[in-house]
């Protein structure tokens, strides 16, 4: 049953993810007339076009690439069994890049309430934000089962 449970949360971490990265994550209203959607791809490439290179470099790596990598290796690890003894290379990464986990959310929540309440502007969640959400909270869940079925077998 467990392992079951296990897939059904790798498949659906790794739909989200993609729909998280790929869909809007907010809309801003301003002036009840002009609007922008933006997705966290969209974010990062307009970072970079616009010059602030750095800046999309770090966007880039700890809202996609680091979010990935965990989902990537979570996934490596539960093929490879090597959560049996914890003495893995991917046993030690892991809790590296669960740190990184919920960062971009967070970030993005602040963005929104201080936008609204600037009063410059209206700020609405889309199902980007959702999405992205909830594939971080599958990849925390795949991993505590991971970690519980080990603390099962010692």
């Amino acid at each position: 049953m467990l392992i079951w449970l296990k897939a059904v949360l790798l498949v659906g971490a790794s739909a989200s993810f993609a729909l998280g990265v790929s869909l809007p994550l907010m809309r801003f209203e301003s002036f009840y007339v002009f609007s922008t959607d933006a997705s966290l791809i969209e974010v990062v490439v307009s970072l970079w076009d616009g010059g602030d290179s750095a800046l999309a470099v770090l966007v880039g790596l700890v809202s996609i690439v680091f979010p990935l990598a965990k989902l990537l290796l979570i996934a490596a690890e539960e093929m490879a069994g090597e959560r049996q003894n914890g003495q893995g290379v991917l046993a030690r990464l892991v809790p590296v890049l669960s740190k990184w986990s919920m960062m971009d959310v967070l970030l993005v929540a602040i963005v929104i309430f201080a936008t609204k309440t600037s009063g410059l502007a209206q700020a609405f969640t889309q199902p980007g934000l959702w999405f992205y959400a909830g594939s971080s909270i599958a990849v925390a869940g795949m991993s505590a089962l991971a970690t519980k079925s080990v603390a099962g077998k010692t």
